[in-house]
């Protein structure tokens, strides 16, 4: 069974190619605002290095949201023109729950920009808190395990290893059973996205 992870949600570009539910290849690179410029680049040397060929993935999961406006539906619409090209799989996975993993009792923190976060709170990947958005002024956390963009809170930012949770949140994955009703969830409004501050 072979499997790639897609996320382009957020700054990172983050790319997981599974084989049997072990990590064969990946790439975790900081590309702010170039994952659509890179990502075929980086697949087709993912499946170069890994001695794969597109056309033999039985599977593909992506995040779906919450993140960039544009970031989400990178990788969401690569996933849907292959799944329609080829019968594959296809299964989703919330963007706070990649950050997430399985940790214990970890909040995820995403920057929404304009002084706003996405933010959630799972447990072993069980979603505790349903992602949402909140204003930097209205947030408060106290002493938890926190994973992401840490920076807008004026701590250190915290990345785990992302290829490494599309393998271990497998029982996790949502089954798209029709490939052209998956749609992001961005969390606000489009017009918030052009929004420059």
């Amino acid at each position: 069974m072979l499997t790639l992870g897609l996320d382009t949600s957020t700054r990172f570009l983050i790319i997981a190619l599974i084989k049997d539910q072990t990590l064969i290849g990946s790439l975790q690179k900081d590309c702010n605002k170039h994952q659509s410029e890179d990502i075929f680049p980086e697949l087709i040397a993912l499946f170069e290095q890994a001695n794969v060929k597109p056309l033999d993935l039985d599977e593909i999961v992506i995040t779906k949201g919450p993140g960039s406006y544009t970031g989400v539906r990178i990788a969401m619409t690569i996933a849907k023109t292959y799944a329609a090209l080829k019968p594959v799989t296809l299964y989703t996975i919330s963007s706070c729950l990649l950050y997430a993993g399985l940790q214990e009792n970890v909040r995820v923190i995403l920057d929404a920009r304009s002084k706003r976060i996405y933010t959630a709170k799972y447990h072993l990947g069980n979603c505790i808190e349903e992602p949402h958005i909140s204003t930097l002024e209205e947030f408060t956390c106290e002493d938890e395990n926190l994973v992401g963009d840490l920076n807008v809170l004026g701590k250190q930012d915290v990345y785990p290893f992302y290829p490494q949770h599309f393998v271990e949140l497998r029982p996790f994955y949502h089954l798209e059973s029709n490939i052209h009703t998956v749609s992001p969830e961005y969390l606000k409004s489009s017009d918030e996205y052009l929004v420059k501050k």
